[in-house]
């Protein structure tokens, strides 16, 4: 469906960060106080099967709102800036003429954890409000207590100091004061990510509250990647029987910003009642699973599983459900569709749009999951782990370039405990899922792709590593904003973009 003719092109949307599927209400876990995603979802088509294409902010962030995978666009760590002919779906629509407006979290700047405070290009700089805005507002006291999840504890923490709820305030003036105009407004809360801060009460919530565990707190880890023994460390060897996961803060946090989240969507019906409203999270957190914490190079459940509400206005799809993988890369050529926007060549993904007309359509036949670095402000977590993964609805294979490969059947193993790499019965599945993950890693032109992605040691009729490999190159076409680029062979224009050359 685009949007009805002479209707309005309103497009808000709204994420969060370290958000798991089960904190939602909606997602099943009823314990968690999620009251106004739980609203949501029943307005919405809510996406069982979505997932990130990285599971770290930045890269998260990069495929969201670039339409392109991170090894595509250059953002495959933390503390990496987009490329600079990699155009944002702000600098895509404002292009063409729509008003666009980006509220919190970025990450997309090269700069630190806080962003550089500068409004990029393609979005409204009155509106404009990144972490390093929001600390610049703050005094040298208050920003250091901002950032100690005991502050919760040691001071009188009120809504309004909390990023979240400028970010909601931003948010309502713009809606208040663009009802007539066309627009996205992206609303971007850092909550319930870390240090937690929010008011005392809502980590009170949670005070008593124990998070069940799932079977894989156990797991042992045998026959699994190395490196995911040397990150659970300590923990592999805890007694999982007496472990209880307490995280009232987080918890309480994640409540919180689902009240922020309640005070934008009130607005949205109130000033723009037919905008689509687009919800999701970049990533999960492991919180013990598989003996694992934060997140990283592992295409998990917990991490890559991510939440995704999707509000169709007009399409009576109120409180139904996708059950089919989908992906964020389908985010942005979802926004182009709606706008009534052509489709441009460098997208990686599928429009959702085609859903509204029949839910039971196939939007992504397998979603594609990669993984090169997770880093902070210091070098650690694993350092460069070069991973691509492909799932299929059922199956999930990982290669993991420089340790033992992954491959789990959710249907039989949704826990993700048995590692099936080397089982016959399964092979034929698993090259297959091979077969298609080094396709898209051609069709995509990953710059990490070569032999050694095919050549593993189960991949039995791998070819002989040749130097030149598949010969397979992908110019881009990024011909809204640069020229056709030409053929090194023939001075030409390339005829088509993904190919074989001679060598």
């Amino acid at each position: 469906m685009n949007s009805k003719e002479g209707a309005k092109k309103q497009i808000v949307f709204i994420m969060t960060d370290t958000q798991r599927i089960d904190m939602l209400g909606c997602y099943g876990n009823t314990d968690m106080i999620t009251p106004n995603l739980d609203n949501l979802a029943e307005e919405s088509v809510l996406f069982q099967t979505a997932y990130t294409c990285q599971p770290v902010c930045g890269p998260a962030r990069a495929a969201l709102f670039t339409g392109t995978y991170p090894h595509s666009n250059g953002m495959w760590s933390n503390n990496q800036a987009l490329g600079n002919n990699v155009k944002t779906i702000g600098q895509r629509l404002s292009d063409s003429g729509y008003h666009t407006a980006y509220i919190g979290k970025w990450h997309l700047d090269g700069g630190d954890y806080f962003g550089l405070g500068c409004c990029p290009d393609g979005w409204d700089p009155e509106y404009w409000y990144d972490m390093r805005n929001y600390l610049e507002d703050l005094t040298p006291e208050e920003r250091v207590l901002s950032r100690k999840a005991s502050s919760i504890e040691k001071y009188d923490i009120s809504e309004d100091f909390c990023f979240a709820s400028r970010c909601t305030d931003k948010g309502i003036r713009f809606l208040e004061n663009y009802t007539e105009e066309d627009f996205l407004l992206v609303v971007s809360y850092d909550e319930p990510h870390g240090p937690f801060i929010s008011p005392k009460k809502y980590s009170e919530m949670y005070k008593d509250y124990k998070f069940p565990k799932s079977l894989n707190i156990k797991d042992t880890l045998e026959g699994k990647p190395d490196y995911q023994e040397i990150w659970a460390g300590d923990r592999l060897h805890q007694d999982k029987d007496v472990l209880e996961i307490r995280e009232d803060k987080y918890f309480g946090c994640n409540t919180f910003v689902d009240v922020q989240i309640g005070r934008l969507v009130d607005s949205i019906q109130e000033n723009c009642p037919n905008a689509m409203i687009i919800y999701t999270s970049d990533h999960g957190d492991f919180m013990d699973s598989h003996s694992l914490n934060l997140k990283g190079p592992a295409v998990y459940e917990e991490i890559c599983h991510i939440p995704l509400m999707i509000k169709f206005p007009g399409s009576g799809l109120e409180g139904t459900r996708y059950k089919n993988p989908v992906s964020h890369i389908n985010i942005v050529p979802t926004i182009m569709e709606y706008m009534g926007l052509k489709q441009p060549k460098m997208l990686e993904g599928h429009s959702l749009l085609p859903l509204t007309e029949d839910l039971n359509t196939r939007i992504n036949q397998e979603v594609f999951i990669e993984f090169g670095r997770y880093e902070l402000d210091h070098d650690g977590f694993g350092g460069f782990q070069p991973l691509r993964s492909v799932f299929d609805g059922r199956y999930k294979l990982s290669v993991n370039l420089l340790s033992t490969d992954e491959l789990y059947d959710l249907e039989n193993d949704p826990e993700e405990m048995v590692n099936l790499i080397d089982n016959t019965e399964t092979a034929k599945i698993r090259d297959n899922l091979h077969d298609r993950l080094l396709n898209w890693m051609n069709e995509t032109r990953d710059p990490f792709r070569g032999y050694y992605w095919h050549r593993r040691p189960w991949r039995k009729d791998a070819p002989e590593a040749t130097w030149n490999y598949t010969c397979v190159t992908r110019q881009r076409e990024n011909e809204e904003y640069e020229p056709r680029q030409l053929d090194y062979d023939t001075g030409l224009e390339m005829v088509e973009a993904s190919r074989k050359k001679s060598v």
